[in-house]
């Protein structure tokens, strides 16, 4: 007869490595209400719906502007940090639905002081001056095209 030990991983080392001791704590105790949350823990009976007191410090209570204040929270000093390395890899906002996201990543935009760029994609190839005049289109899926930059074309919906 086979025996067999279980093992609990009780450290949660994606959390605490390169941290400030001080913070430590703190990042734990977020972690483990998060993880009650999620085990049906806070809140009382949860039949699919019930009432979470979420604590202060994370709460957003700004009633006309809660996307910058979430910004803010979230990504302090960022035009002073956008070229740090790592400095997005650290922070994340999670929207609820895509019209919300696209809120939220215009916003972000509109803070950087550069040009708006947009870059076009194109479905089928189009011959121009740089392309040889013998090509075959077979060898070009519309995968690739929407990677490639189309010189000459003129790109419609």
């Amino acid at each position: 007869m086979a025996t067999m030990q279980i093992y609990r991983l009780t450290i949660n080392m994606r959390l605490t490595i390169g941290r400030d001791p001080s913070n430590i704590q703190e990042i734990k105790d977020f972690a483990n209400w998060i993880l009650d949350i999620g085990e049906g823990k806070v809140g009382g009976s949860n039949d699919g719906e019930t009432i979470i007191d979420v604590p202060d410090d994370i709460l957003i209570n700004d009633p006309h502007d809660p996307i910058c204040s979430l910004i803010e929270f979230v990504y302090s000093s960022i035009l002073e940090n956008f070229n740090v390395t790592g400095y997005f890899q650290e922070r994340a906002i999670l929207a609820p639905k895509n019209e919300v996201a696209q809120q939220i990543n215009d916003r972000l935009l509109s803070l950087f002081p550069r040009y708006e760029v947009k870059y076009l994609s194109s479905d089928s190839l189009c011959q121009s001056e740089f392309v040889h005049d013998e090509f075959d289109v077979n060898l070009y899926s519309p995968d690739v095209l929407n990677g490639l930059k189309v010189s000459g074309c003129q790109i419609t919906s």
